[in-house]
């Protein structure tokens, strides 16, 4: 799994998540500024191993 950063059309940068086989997992909001976009990142990556699953089926 990869996080990838970018800038879109509008000039704005984001991140995707995507798996070993290519596929995207996730996509981000548009940020203004690559530090913001990196910092969603940086809380993902610490934040995720503790996460709960809120099974709701």
């Amino acid at each position: 799994m990869k996080f990838e950063i970018y800038k879109d059309k509008a000039d704005e940068f984001r991140f995707r998540i995507k798996a070993t086989n290519g596929n995207v997992l996730a996509s981000s909001e548009g940020y203004s500024a690559k530090a913001s976009a990196q910092g969603a990142i940086d809380r993902i990556k610490a934040d995720a191993a503790d996460a709960e699953v809120d099974d709701q089926s």
